[in-house]
C-alpha cells in the first residue's frame, strides 16, 4: 500500500492526467458551466487547502462550487441520501463506511470516469484496491498522512535537558521524567464534533501494531478478534496508562476530552512548556502552523519522531478518500482533475499533506519535514491501514465513543470491551 509514497527521482512530471473522455478539468477544453456540490471534512486550513486545490478547475471549467463542511461526514452522507439529496461528490468516512456506501448503490463506480490504465501507472495498487469495492473503484485519495508520529519542541526539549528516544523503553523512561519535573509530558485532544474520539483510536491502533503484531491487527480489522481479548485491552490500557492520569497530560482527562484535536498540541508552544510531547499524524504540522504562524517552525520549535516499536515494528497510514454520488458532467470532470499531478502538487506545495500520486515530485514539497514522513513509512517493517477507517461505519463509531468513555472512566474497560464485542457481532453481520 505504502510504495507510493517514494518520493525520490522516480517520479516526474510527466505522464499525462488520468481523466476519460477529455472532459473539462482533465485536459479537454472549453467552459463546463453549472454548479456542484461538495461536502467535506475540511475546515480552517484544510478547507482553504482544498479550495486551493480545485480553484484551477474552477476557473478553467466555470463552474460554481457548494461547499459544505462537517466533522460529522458518515451522519450528514446518511442523512442527505436518505432524503434523496446527495452531494454530487464527499468526502468519504473512510474505506469501511465506502464499502457500505457503494453496496447500498449510493456510489457511483468511477471505471468510466477515471482512465485506469493512466491512474495505475501513477498510483500504487494499494490505493487503487483501497478505494476499490468488489471489483469495482468507487474511491480516490487526495491526500494521505503518517501516522503514530511523536511531535516534540527542540527548544524546549534543550531547556529542559530531554533527548529524543531511542526505543519504547526509552520513551516510557523519558515520560516518567518528565512527569517528575512538574510538567506534564503529553498533550492531547480528543474533541471533533460527532467523530469525538478518534485521536485516540490512533493510539490504540499503534498499540496493537507496536505490541501484537501486523496478523492480530489484520484479525482485529476483519472483526475476529474480539475486543475484549488480552491483545485489544493491553492497547487501551498502554494508552490509558498515560491518557487518563492527571500527572501524564495536559490539563488531565477531562480537558483531553474537550480540547479539539487541532489544539492538541498547542500546549507544545507554550513558555513555559505546558507538555512536551503529542501523538499524531503528519497533517498536523498544518494546523501547527495556523495556530502560532509566528512560532511553529520546523525543525526549530517542532520536530517529530516515529513511535518506537515494542514486540513489533510498524507503522500507521491513512488517506483521505473522496467519492460520486450524483453522476454529472461537474461531477465526473472534478473527480478526473482530483486525481492529475497538478491538482495533487498544489496542497503539497502548501504544506500539511503527501501526495499519493508517484507523480508529484520530491522538489514540490516545501521542506524536509514530508520527505521525512515518507522516509519512516518505508523504513518501516510493517505498514499497516488506519483500522477504524477500515471498520464498517457502526464499529468505527462504537470505537469512537468508547474511547472517549475510557478517558472519563478507566475503571469501566470490562464493560466497554464486551459492548464494543456487542457491537462487532452485529457489524459484521454475525
Amino acid at each position: 500500500m505504502i510504495v507510493m509514497l517514494v518520493l525520490a527521482a522516480c517520479t516526474g512530471d510527466g505522464g499525462g492526467s488520468p481523466g476519460a473522455g477529455g472532459s473539462p478539468g482533465a485536459g479537454g477544453e472549453g467552459e463546463l458551466g453549472g454548479t456542484i456540490s461538495i461536502l467535506a471534512v475540511y475546515a480552517d486550513a484544510e478547507q482553504e487547502s482544498f479550495m486551493a486545490m480545485i480553484q484551477p478547475w474552477l476557473d478553467q471549467t466555470g463552474v460554481e462550487v457548494e461547499y459544505t463542511a462537517t466533522r460529522d461526514i458518515n451522519a450528514q452522507l446518511t442523512t442527505q441520501i436518505a432524503g434523496g439529496n446527495p452531494p454530487d461528490i464527499a468526502g468519504l468516512p473512510g474505506p469501511g463506511a465506502m464499502q457500505q456506501f457503494a453496496r447500498d448503490g449510493d456510489l457511483v463506480p468511477l471505471d468510466d470516469v477515471i482512465d485506469m490504465d493512466t491512474y495505475s501507472t501513477q498510483y500504487d495498487q494499494g490505493w487503487i484496491t483501497a478505494g476499490t469495492v468488489d471489483d469495482q473503484l468507487v474511491g480516490i485519495f487526495t491526500k494521505v498522512s503518517v501516522k503514530g508520529l511523536i511531535f516534540y519542541n527542540p527548544e524546549q526539549f534543550a531547556a529542559g535537558g530531554y533527548e529524543v528516544p531511542e526505543d519504547f523503553d526509552g520513551l516510557t523512561a523519558l515520560v516518567d521524567e518528565m512527569a517528575a519535573s512538574g510538567t506534564p509530558p503529553w498533550g492531547i485532544g480528543l474533541e471533533s464534533g460527532a467523530a469525538s474520539g478518534w485521536p485516540a483510536t490512533d493510539w490504540i491502533e499503534d498499540f496493537v501494531l507496536r505490541q501484537s503484531g501486523p496478523d492480530v491487527y489484520d484479525q482485529w480489522v476483519a472483526g475476529e478478534l474480539p475486543w475484549s481479548s488480552d491483545e485489544i485491552r493491553s492497547a487501551f490500557e498502554a494508552f490509558g496508562a498515560w491518557a487518563t492520569d492527571e500527572a501524564m497530560v495536559a490539563g488531565g482527562p477531562n480537558q483531553v476530552i474537550n480540547t479539539a484535536f487541532g489544539n492538541g498540541g498547542d500546549c507544545l508552544f507554550a513558555d513555559p512548556a505546558e507538555c512536551y510531547l503529542h501523538h499524531q499524524a503528519s497533517f498536523i504540522t498544518g494546523f501547527f502552523e495556523d495556530n502560532f504562524p509566528d512560532v511553529a517552525v520546523a525543525g526549530e520549535t517542532y520536530d517529530f519522531f516515529p513511535m518506537p516499536g515494542i514486540e513489533f515494528n510498524g507503522v500507521t497510514t491513512a488517506g483521505d478518500l473522496f467519492g460520486m454520488f450524483n453522476d454529472t458532467p461537474q461531477a465526473r470532470s472534478l473527480m478526473q482533475y482530483l486525481t492529475t499531478p497538478e491538482a495533487q502538487r498544489i496542497w503539497v506545495e502548501r504544506g500539511g499533506a503527501i501526495s499519493p500520486s508517484k507523480e508529484v515530485p520530491a522538489d514540490a514539497y516545501p521542506d524536509e519535514t514530508s520527505q521525512r514522513f515518507a522516509e519512516i513509512i518505508l523504513s518501516a517493517e510493517t505498514t499497516r491501514f488506519d483500522a477504524s477507517d477500515l471498520m464498517p461505519a457502526a464499529m468505527n463509531e462504537a470505537f469512537w465513543g468508547a474511547v472517549l468513555d475510557y478517558v472519563q472512566d478507566p475503571d469501566s474497560l470490562d464493560g466497554i470491551l464486551d459492548e464494543l464485542d456487542t457491537v462487532q457481532e452485529s457489524a459484521y453481520g454475525g
